[in-house]
């Protein structure tokens, strides 16, 4: 409970009180009232101070009025408040404050102080002061020396507990290079010269007269001398040339052979076919033929050769198209296969142009080639092989070859191909003799699986 007071103060009769009045107002029992509450205006400001739990007193330092009994109690100078009880010790908590009255309050903030950086710390902020770009003029250039780092003002990092550089590394632009200039092979050193510490400048070499009269030797811009012109266009031929020896390679090895197996194999059908129209006909085989023209197909089984026989040897007309030619002009005449007694000699590419005749020097005795002509099959068997001879030597396809082994007339056969390989330096030659005559009637020979 307190006592009524005014604005002005405490011990100040309310209006309608005082002596005048004759309601009892007694100036000292108001005045010890005024003792009893401290100065004027003291109990409002203890009031306000409770309105805020951090503004409590504390156990120890109570103001009176407060856990104590006020002094002059005991002699009535409380006047109407003799009745005043001391609040209870419960009231507060050993850190001070009301529980009763605010609930439960924690204890107060003390502030982080954060630890001192370490001596590691400490030295990984440090770092080397920057150190200015030297100019070498050896060089032509600035060499930029050490990165330079400084150290950065630190900041203290609650999450890690340890202080951070704000900014580690200065960042520094890199310091642009000088124009190129012209020096002197030498730099000179003198007391004009003379940048004060030591290092000498280079010197420009001479002005502009001197470069033109440097300039003379030289030919004009855009303007090219008569040995680059020639260089020039010898390489260009070289280069013309080794291309058209490669498309010249290309034809020869590969384009001939496609085209040439074309041709034969065109020539093959078309004689078989003038074949079985004849048959159909009834018609007789012809006892001759013009120089070109395919008269019969010869096989070649170990070797998988098919390729049809023309009349002569002719390059253009025979040999080019991919077949094989028969020896029959002037003195190089030599018996057909239906002959009854002679030797059937025949020619043919080794290399490019189909190249029938590549292999045949892998046939061994015994093996076997047949004529197919249109109403018989003639078989012969390989008896031997000469692998080299000159071009001029005629006398291999003559009726009694010699070298071959025969000793008398007889039914044989003699091919020749250009050797060594790629060139027609020498001719291969390979004889056989007649083994079997088989009417087409009949089937094909056992040879070609009959």
């Amino acid at each position: 409970m307190r006592p009524e007071h005014d604005a002005a103060g405490y011990g100040v009769p309310p209006e309608g009180y005082g002596p005048a009045h004759g309601d009892g107002y007694d100036p000292q029992q108001a005045y010890g009232a005024q003792q009893a509450y401290g100065a004027q205006g003291d109990l409002g400001a203890a009031v306000d101070r409770l309105a805020d739990p951090l503004n409590d007193p504390l156990p120890g330092a109570q103001q009176a009025g407060w856990g104590q009994e006020p002094a002059g109690a005991s002699e009535g100078v409380y006047g109407a408040y003799s009745g005043y009880q001391a609040p209870q010790q419960e009231w507060y908590d050993p850190e001070g404050y009301r529980r009763d009255w605010y609930g439960e309050q924690q204890a107060p903030h003390t502030p982080f102080v954060p630890p001192e950086p370490s001596a590691a710390q400490q030295q990984d902020a440090v770092y080397a002061q920057p150190q200015e770009a030297s100019y070498v003029p050896q060089q032509e250039a600035y060499v930029p020396q050490q990165q330079a780092y400084a150290p950065q003002p630190q900041q203290y990092l609650p999450e890690t507990g340890a202080y951070e550089p704000t900014q580690r590394r200065i960042a520094e632009p890199a310091p642009e290079f000088a124009p190129e200039r012209e020096f002197a092979s030498e730099p000179v050193t003198g007391p004009d010269r003379d940048s004060g510490d030591g290092v000498s400048e280079p010197v420009r070499t001479g002005g502009r007269a001197e470069r033109r009269k440097s300039a003379k030797g030289r030919a004009p811009a855009g303007k090219e001398t008569t040995g680059v012109v020639v260089s020039r266009f010898v390489g260009e031929l070289f280069i013309t040339f080794g291309v058209v020896m490669l498309l010249f390679v290309t034809y020869q090895l590969w384009w001939t052979n496609v085209r040439a197996g074309m041709q034969a194999d065109g020539a093959t059908h078309s004689l078989q076919d003038g074949w079985e129209k004849a048959k159909q006909d009834g018609a007789k085989p012809a006892g001759a033929f013009e120089p070109g023209q395919g008269f019969a197909i010869m096989h070649i089984p170990k070797l998988d050769v098919k390729v049809p026989v023309a009349e002569g040897i002719d390059k253009h007309k025979v040999l080019d198209r991919g077949m094989v030619g028969h020896y029959a002009d002037g003195k190089l005449k030599t018996a057909m296969p239906g002959d009854k007694q002679g030797n059937f000699a025949v020619a043919g590419h080794r290399n490019t142009h189909g190249e029938p005749f590549r292999y045949v020097n892998k046939l061994v005795k015994g093996d076997k080639i047949v004529v197919e002509t249109q109403d018989t099959f003639y078989t012969y068997e390989m008896t031997s092989v000469l692998p080299q001879t000159s071009p001029s030597n005629v006398g291999v396809i003559q009726p009694v070859p010699p070298g071959s082994g025969f000793t008398k007339p007889g039914r044989y056969i003699t091919l020749t191909t250009c050797t060594p390989e790629f060139t027609s330096t020498y001719r291969l030659i390979v004889w056989g003799k007649m083994v079997d005559e088989r009417p087409r009637s009949k089937g094909m020979p056992a040879a070609l699986g009959g």
